[in-house]
């Protein structure tokens, strides 16, 4: 088996049903398989879908356990040389899944690649590729300088190394899952991307940007409007600079905490007011 397709759904079905369309269409000519792990959805996700697509494998969760252990769930049981973990609000090219598998062949050290997500208006997410959130990095961006964390740097039309891969497509080589360990399920949604990549560079693997398109309807499959987002959103911050920082300086460390809980503040306070103003 080649290559192992892991899809997290929750109540969107629309969007699972188009992500689905795009990669039985990719898959033509590779020997793959594809799971979708429902996490609970409340919607017709799993009356509707499972016949449209028979060649899928369905898990169904009876709660919501959170995007890195629903993945694991998967990724336990897959058989392919690869994993694509692949976000529900996803549309991939009819050739991206077999250059990007074909790119890995190639490259032995690659544990990890991402492509070139567009939004849906047709701009290039910056997203694409980024950096390890260093707590330098980490304050550059809270301060409003984000070339750094976005690798601006880089050439967007050729495959180039990067630090960080984006979850809502990161293609990874199994046996290095094998050896630096699956998702950390600390993390519910959100920071489990940066968390693994990390660990695949600590490992000793590169991690590669792949200037092949897919189309992310970023946030369609999140409710960035609400208190439960900026909670999960920052609590996952919190955990990746406390798991691989915590042995920084006090006072180098201090400024990066007092930012994450400072613009958590400030969302939570958009928020609020956004609700007051209905």
């Amino acid at each position: 088996m080649k290559l192992s397709v892991i899809i997290v759904s929750y109540n969107v079905r629309s969007y699972l049903d188009q992500c689905l369309a795009s990669v039985r269409k990719a898959l033509e000519g590779i020997e793959g398989e594809v799971f979708v792990v429902d996490n609970a959805s409340t919607d017709d996700t799993l009356s509707v879908l499972p016949g449209r697509y028979p060649e899928v494998h369905f898990i169904d969760n009876e709660e919501n356990v959170g995007f890195a252990r629903a993945n694991n769930q998967a990724i336990r049981i897959a058989r392919g040389e690869y994993v694509l973990l692949l976000n529900p609000d996803t549309t991939v090219a009819e050739h991206t899944l077999r250059e990007a598998v074909k790119f890995m062949d190639d490259h032995p050290q690659a544990g990890g690649a991402g492509v070139k997500m567009h939004n849906a208006d047709g701009t290039v997410a910056p997203e694409s590729r980024r950096a390890i959130p260093t707590p330098w990095v980490s304050a550059l961006k809270m301060l409003g300088f984000s070339n750094r964390y976005y690798m601006s740097h880089l050439p967007w039309d050729e495959p180039c190394q990067i630090e960080a891969i984006s979850g809502a497509f990161f293609l990874l080589r199994h046996s290095a899952l094998d050896r630096i360990g699956l998702l950390d399920e600390d993390f519910f949604m959100y920071g489990e991307d940066l968390d693994l990549s990390f660990r695949l560079l600590k490992g000793g693997y590169e991690n590669w940007y792949l200037p092949l398109p897919i189309v992310h309807f970023k946030g369609k499959s999140t409710r960035k409007s609400d208190y439960r987002y900026v909670h999960v959103f920052y609590q996952a911050m919190l955990i990746f600079f406390r798991k691989h920082y915590s042995h920084q300086s006090f006072f180098f460390t201090l400024p990066v905490k007092a930012a994450i809980y400072f613009r958590a503040f400030i969302a939570l306070t958009d928020i609020l007011r956004q609700k007051l103003h209905l």
